[in-house]
């Protein structure tokens, strides 16, 4: 899985032990949480999950900000 916030993307290795378990968190994401080890390999690297939470209630609880581009 490939996640992105303002700093980048990562790529996120969910077994399929764990997709199975967290299916709903893994087919919900608009707002998700991955806990986990990182993993190294040359200049590769990825997260190996081992929790998955769902914070798409947040949402609407963020704070945001107005950009005038003028």
């Amino acid at each position: 899985m490939s996640l992105e916030d303002e700093t980048g993307v990562v790529q996120a290795t969910i077994w399929k032990l764990l997709r199975e378990k967290q299916r709903l968190e893994v087919l919900r994401l608009r707002r998700l949480a991955v806990y986990g080890v990182w993993q190294r390999e040359g200049d590769v690297m990825s997260l190996i999950a081992g929790l998955l939470q769902d914070l798409s209630s947040l949402l609407g609880s963020l704070p945001t900000t107005l950009r005038d581009f003028h």
